[in-house]
């Protein structure tokens, strides 16, 4: 019976490359992916096709969000736990692994190309902490590293690569030996690096306990602003002013200006004199009425309320701004 391993599987070009030197070395080969909304599983399942390497997907969600609000080891550049996050992953695919009788675990990590959780110390204490120590591959760097227990039993050492640093030369070079077309480009696709994103992640961990899937989601969608306990979300089309609807919840206020082009905006949390007023001003602001006062129209089930609502100085929405004071 043919050896099997199982490949935690981005579908980067780091984690084709070594799914495709683990194969060439006669070992059965498994990938799995983990999604959450944060990043998604699209460029996993893509290649997975293209390189005919079985896949599977787990949504993880809601014990990922456990980690995001508390990493023990912190956070990168943004809101990326990228060290609690590998450990949690590898994790995973170890349970995974044991159901589908996986002798060993690889990935596709290279030495140095990420700052937080590639260098050495940080390769070492991830590998120890998802319970992997010494049977963890990383075949892209693994002649830079000690050696492994695959490497003792089914796989050549000579056979890996010694991979170090962000240059991505040599992998791509393999891409071309291998076949390998229209892979992802290396922008990283994790929201949670990216800055605008993450304050809207810090904002929503800071103001509310118990976090939902459609908080979640709400990030993706409109622009976003706060006043004390109370927050307020601003849809940009058509497209998010459905969206807002479909997600907000029941107990969100909502606004429109009537008989204009008008943004749907959600109001969140403590429903104040103030916050209501601010929520109506934005909503003003962002539609196409050109008066400096209206009636804005506002409700929980319908659009029952409503209140004159005053415009807004650009100077003001900035510093309400989510995006700009977190």
């Amino acid at each position: 019976m043919a050896v099997k391993a199982l490949g935690l599987f981005s579908g980067g070009l780091d984690s084709i490359i070594a799914a495709k030197i683990i194969k060439q070395q006669g070992i059965k080969v498994e990938l799995v992916s983990f999604t959450t909304p944060f990043f998604s599983p699209k460029n996993a399942r893509e290649m997975a096709k293209q390189v005919k390497i079985p896949l599977k997907v787990f949504d993880v969600t809601r014990d990922y969000l456990k980690i995001l609000k508390s990493p023990k080891h912190g956070y990168g550049s943004e809101m990326n736990p990228c060290i609690d996050c590998k450990i949690f992953m590898l994790k995973k695919a170890k349970e995974y692994a044991k159901k589908i009788g996986a002798s060993f675990i690889f990935t596709g990590e290279v030495l140095g190309e990420r700052p937080m959780s590639q260098n050495t110390q940080a390769l070492k204490l991830i590998e120890k902490e998802s319970g992997l120590k010494g049977k963890l591959l990383r075949p892209l760097s693994a002649k830079l590293l000690s050696i492994t227990e695959a490497e003792k039993k089914w796989i050549n050492r000579e056979n890996l690569l010694d991979i170090q640093g962000r240059r991505r030369d040599r992998q791509t070079g393999l891409a071309k030996e291998f076949g390998i077309r229209n892979y992802p480009r290396p922008a990283g696709g994790c929201l949670l690096t990216q800055r605008e994103y993450a304050c809207k992640v810090r904002d929503l961990i800071k103001n509310k306990k118990r976090i939902s899937l459609n908080d979640i989601k709400l990030l993706k969608i409109g622009r976003h602003f706060r006043i004390g306990r109370s927050k307020i979300i601003v849809g940009r089309d058509e497209k998010e002013n459905k969206e807002l609807k479909s997600l907000r919840d029941s107990s969100d206020y909502i606004f429109e200006v009537p008989k204009v082009g008008s943004p749907i905006t959600v109001l969140q949390g403590h429903k104040t004199k103030e916050a209501i007023s601010l929520a109506a001003s934005l909503t003003l602001h962002y539609s196409d009425s050109k008066e400096i006062k209206t009636i804005v129209k506002y409700g929980k089930k319908n659009l029952s309320k409503a209140l004159l609502a005053s415009d807004i100085k650009s100077e003001e929405i900035k510093k309400l701004n989510i995006t700009f004071f977190s």
